[in-house]
């Protein structure tokens, strides 16, 4: 089943929330896609590629505000930015 637009808009509103915080320190995050089984696939963007500090960044601020707007959304992961992973 493919995902429709309003879930694609609520976590973006999501992400929305994080972006000003992240923009701080010189980052930002992209949605690239929710899959069919309800992932959420992110991009970390400028400093946040690479940060040591964005899988708890992925925990404490990324997934439980998608998870808190967007129930229904059963996991959240980065495409890039894991160093010395595959």
């Amino acid at each position: 089943m493919p995902v429709g637009a309003e879930l694609l808009e609520k976590v973006n509103h999501a992400l929305e929330d994080i972006r000003p915080h992240l923009a701080v320190d010189g980052g930002n995050i992209e949605l690239i896609e929710i899959t069919d089984d309800l992932t959420v696939k992110i991009k970390w963007l400028g400093n946040c590629e690479f940060c040591s500090m964005s899988t708890m960044t992925m925990k404490a601020g990324v997934e439980q505000a998608i998870r808190s707007r967007v129930p229904e959304i059963r996991n959240v992961e980065a495409i890039n930015g894991m160093i010395g992973v595959e």
